[in-house]
């Protein structure tokens, strides 16, 4: 059995998606090109051997220097953006010279993809029969729903499907371990990614427990006229989501066509987002915030929002006239009221002075 855990390591060590099988076991699995994995292994100063089966034959070699392998401190194997070719067996051995542990793993091609919403009415990939001696079944196997990116408010949450192939009477197989060094092509053989709306309550049961960054002055590229945000501890395997200016932006607009001033990368799940206008864009991993983007106030922006302050200024001050003469024929006609009764408290009080007292009051008009 195969369990597939989140491994959230020391902040030092990152956060990557990670593969664990029982000590002494054999395990087998399906994953996606271009997306980090840690093969784990809980022996320090492990060793690890290593044979690509696809499309080739050979032996097994001791891992020592490939590019994006890197066995960490306590055993684990750290994959960064796996290739399909690399494809194959991969083993732990103590330093005592036994073997810990024994992944096959099939890193399927992100690049082929086949991305549907179900709200959509979009379809997944039917069932086919391939031939290579005897009629084995190709179809997809999918994994659990992931998480809701949302809770509280509608969101949406997608799935993983990986190519098998069953030959009758036998076991499944992920397709290129089936496959090994026999080279065929069918359209058929790809991996999917589906996505479906979803509403939960939230909880508080964050897995993430995380301070979120904030990452200012980006800019669009002069040449391409957009930029890429990369969300941190995002992955194909975790729920993303993303908001622009506090507006959620979900895949059933952009499948359907009607956004285009976003892109959400499937072959990362979301946590990359092409962005084509400037705006305040916020990312979430597992409902939760980790970042923010914001964005440069580049000379040219300042003008032009300049140029609208002061088109709305100007707009302003020529509806004030207007304003400005009824309010004024307002102000004399209160000052004139109060000329007159002012005039006549003046009269009354010169024609008729206190008693015992002498009247010596001018009346000054203006």
């Amino acid at each position: 059995m195969l369990w597939l855990l989140l491994n959230f390591a020391a902040p030092a060590l990152g956060f990557y998606f990670s593969i664990s099988c029982p000590s002494g076991k054999q395990c087998q699995q399906a994953l996606l090109s271009g997306n980090d994995i840690l093969l784990y292994c809980n022996s320090s100063g492990a060793h690890w051997y290593y044979l690509f089966t696809r499309g080739k034959k050979g032996r097994l070699a001791r891992l020592t220097n490939i590019s994006n392998m890197e066995i960490m401190p306590e055993g684990s194997l750290l994959i960064k953006d796996p290739s399909p070719s690399q494809t194959g067996l991969y083993h732990c051995w103590n330093k005592h010279g036994r073997q810990v542990v024994q992944y096959e793993i099939d890193f399927q091609d992100v690049s082929t993809l086949h991305v549907t919403h179900k709200d959509l009415g979009q379809r997944p990939l039917q069932n086919e029969t391939l031939h290579l001696g005897s009629k084995e079944l190709i179809f997809t196997r999918w994994e659990p729903w992931q998480d809701c990116n949302r809770c509280k408010e509608p969101g949406e949450r997608k799935r993983l499907g990986y190519c098998y192939i069953q030959k009758p009477l036998e076991e499944a197989m992920p397709c290129w371990l089936y496959l090994g060094e026999v080279l065929v092509w069918s359209s058929r053989l790809r991996p999917e990614l589906q996505v479906e709306a979803c509403h939960v309550q939230c909880t508080n049961n964050t897995q993430l427990r995380v301070d979120y960054v904030i990452f200012d002055n980006f800019s669009l590229d002069e040449d391409t006229e957009f930029v890429w945000l990369d969300c941190p501890l995002g992955s194909m395997y975790s729920s993303v989501n993303w908001h622009a200016n506090d507006i959620p932006l979900t895949w059933e607009s952009q499948l359907s066509g009607r956004d285009f001033t976003t892109f959400l990368d499937p072959s990362t799940g979301g946590r990359q987002l092409r962005v084509f206008q400037l705006a305040i864009y916020k990312c979430f991993v597992q409902q939760e915030l980790v970042a923010q983007f914001n964005p440069a106030a580049s000379p040219e922006t300042l003008e032009a929002q300049w140029r609208e302050n002061d088109a709305q200024w100007r707009e302003a001050r020529n509806a004030l006239p207007g304003r400005a003469d009824s309010v004024l024929k307002g102000l004399k006609l209160v000052l004139l009221v109060g000329t007159v009764l002012a005039l006549l408290g003046a009269l009354l009080k010169f024609m008729h002075p206190s008693p015992g007292k002498r009247s010596k009051q001018v009346l000054l008009v203006k």
